[in-house]
C-alpha cells in the first residue's frame, strides 16, 4: 500500500527540528531510521501531514563517555551501538539486547533513541533502560529536560516526550564489572519478543550484592522487577535462591494474551527465562 500524501523537512539542528514540529503540530511526525514508522505509513495505520526527519542533524549521533555515564545519541544506530568499547565494558547489558534486535539490515538502520521513543512493550530496549536507570534528555520549544526511565514510559506506544518535543540523548550509568544477560524467546528468529528478561548482577564472595532485572513483554510498558531484585540481594548466586527469587517475578505485571501466547504461559515463562537471565548474568 502506498501512504498518504505529506510535506517533508530534513533539518540540520535540534533546534530546526524542534521549530518544524511546532509548526506541524500534531500532525507532525518524526522519522528516524523509520524501521518502525515506515512500515505503519505504508499500512496508512498513521498519516501525519509533515514528517521531520533527524537523519540530518550529526550532534544526535555518537556515544561518549562523561564521568560515570555512558551518553548515546538518539539517533545512533544499533549498529553503533554494537560495536562501541565503551558500551561493550560498561553498559555490557545494553550491547547484548541490541544484538538481539532483528536483523542485521535493521540494525543498521534502527536507532536507540527511535526504539525508545516507539515504546513497543515487545521491543528489547525499553527494559534494558528501565533495568539500568537510564536517564532520557528531552529537547522543546523551552530547552531542554531529563527524565529518568521509571518516568519515561507511560503506556502502551506512549512516552513522556510531549508534542513538539525530541528525545535527543540516553545517558546510562556506567556498571563496569558488573555480569549481565539478556534472555530472549520468540517463536522465530527476529521475531519480536514474546517475554525476555534483561539481568545486571554485581557479585561479591560468591553472594549478590546489586541486582537489576528489566522485563519485556510483560504488560504495556516495560517493567522493573523490584520483587526480583529485593529477593536476589544477600542470596547465594545458587540456582536454587535464584529460582526462589524468580517466582517473584510476575508482580506488578498484566502479560498480555495475543496468538503467540495466553498471558499465563508468559507468566511461567517469565520466571523460567529470569532464573536463566539472573544466573547466567552471575556467572
Amino acid at each position: 500500500m502506498i501512504p498518504s500524501k505529506f510535506d517533508y523537512v530534513k533539518p540540520a539542528s535540534v533546534a530546526d527540528a524542534v521549530a518544524a514540529l511546532q509548526q506541524g503540530g500534531e500532525d507532525a511526525k518524526i522519522i528516524a531510521g523509520g524501521q518502525s514508522l515506515l512500515p505503519v505509513l505504508r499500512l496508512r495505520l498513521a498519516a501525519p501531514s509533515l514528517l521531520v526527519d533527524l537523519a540530518g542533524i550529526p550532534e544526535l549521533r555518537g556515544i561518549r563517555e562523561e564521568g560515570d555515564r555512558i551518553v548515546v545519541g538518539a539517533m545512533t544506530s544499533y549498529y553503533d551501538v554494537l560495536k562501541d568499547e565503551s558500551v561493550q565494558q560498561h553498559v555490557t547489558l545494553l550491547a547484548q539486547a541490541t544484538e538481539t534486535v532483528a536483523d542485521g539490515q535493521v540494525r543498521h538502520r534502527g536507532t536507540l533513541g527511535g526504539a525508545l521513543a516507539h515504546a513497543d512493550p515487545a521491543g528489547d530496549l525499553g527494559a534494558v533502560a528501565l533495568a539500568l536507570d537510564a536517564e532520557m534528555v528531552i529537547a522543546g520549544a523551552s530547552g531542554t529536560r531529563t527524565v529518568p526511565a521509571s518516568e519515561f514510559f507511560v503506556d502502551y506506544f506512549t512516552t513522556a516526550i510531549g508534542e513538539g518535543e525530541i528525545l535527543t540523548e540516553i545517558r546510562f550509568p556506567k556498571y563496569t564489572g558488573w555480569g549481565s544477560h539478556y534472555e530472549k524467546f520468540n517463536r522465530t528468529a527476529q521475531a519480536w519478543s514474546m517475554v525476555a528478561i534483561a539481568a545486571a548482577i554485581r557479585t561479591e564472595g560468591g553472594a549478590i550484592a546489586e541486582a537489576r532485572v528489566g522485563l519485556t513483554n510483560m504488560g504495556t510498558t516495560p517493567i522493573r522487577a523490584t520483587g526480583v531484585e529485593q529477593a536476589l540481594v544477600g542470596q547465594p548466586a545458587t540456582a536454587d535462591a535464584v529460582r526462589a527469587a524468580a517466582e517473584r517475578v510476575t508482580e506488578g505485571t498484566a502479560a498480555p494474551s495475543d496468538a503467540d501466547a495466553a498471558s499465563d504461559y508468559r507468566e511461567h515463562l517469565a520466571k523460567v527465562l529470569t532464573g536463566r537471565a539472573v544466573l547466567a548474568a552471575a556467572g
